[in-house]
């Protein structure tokens, strides 16, 4: 998929002009903390709501053009955008990351390469760190994405041998007409996240 293009064309139908609306959950707020990862940040509307939060928010892009676009917003605090694919940019983020915030990145890659988005994920994050994710939930879709649906067994799956499981919430506000998503706070296994 050339994303760039995609932009280009003003083909985006993922940006909806805003935030995720679980973002704006008291019950979301406070799972995150410190420095946090937004990778395929878009033109950065989860990156901006974040750093509202007082957050030290990395946004993570492969299109130029979204960056351009994220990078032309006024600052909020303290968000900074880079570009790049998150497998295999592990030594121009820095150190490890406090959290993750996953939105549109999971269900954007083709499904051979979730056990690779699973592996980068865990290593850009430190040991006790959080995942809030929003995934995409079709089970009966096939492989015609982007986006590609995902069931909860397959998130279990996936990514149980990296992470613990702290809550799942199937039932979350959500764009209009964006149906199917799940939100579900993933701690990084080994350690004592409650």
């Amino acid at each position: 998929m050339d994303w760039n293009r995609r932009y280009a064309e003003k083909d985006t139908p993922w940006d909806k002009g805003l935030a995720h609306p679980v973002l704006g959950q008291p019950s979301s707020q406070g799972i995150l903390k410190g420095r946090v990862l937004v990778p395929g940040c878009g033109t950065g509307h989860d990156v901006r709501a974040l750093a509202r939060w007082g957050l030290e928010v990395v946004g993570l892009d492969l299109a130029p053009l979204a960056l351009r676009q994220a990078r032309a917003h006024p600052p909020v605090g303290h968000e900074s955008y880079l570009e790049g694919d998150l497998f295999g940019c592990s030594t121009v983020l820095g150190a490890p990351f406090d959290g993750v915030f996953e939105h549109t990145c999971f269900c954007a890659i083709e499904r051979q390469r979730r056990v690779d988005y699973v592996a980068a994920v865990a290593a850009a994050l430190r040991p006790g760190g959080y995942l809030l994710a929003v995934f995409f939930l079709t089970p009966g879709q096939g492989d015609e994405g982007p986006p590609y649906g995902c069931t909860p067994k397959e998130l279990d799956e996936l990514f149980l041998s990296s992470f613990r499981l702290l809550q799942e919430e199937e039932h979350i506000p959500t764009f209009p007409g964006g149906g199917g998503w799940v939100v579900a706070p993933f701690a990084r296994a080994g350690l004592t996240a409650t």
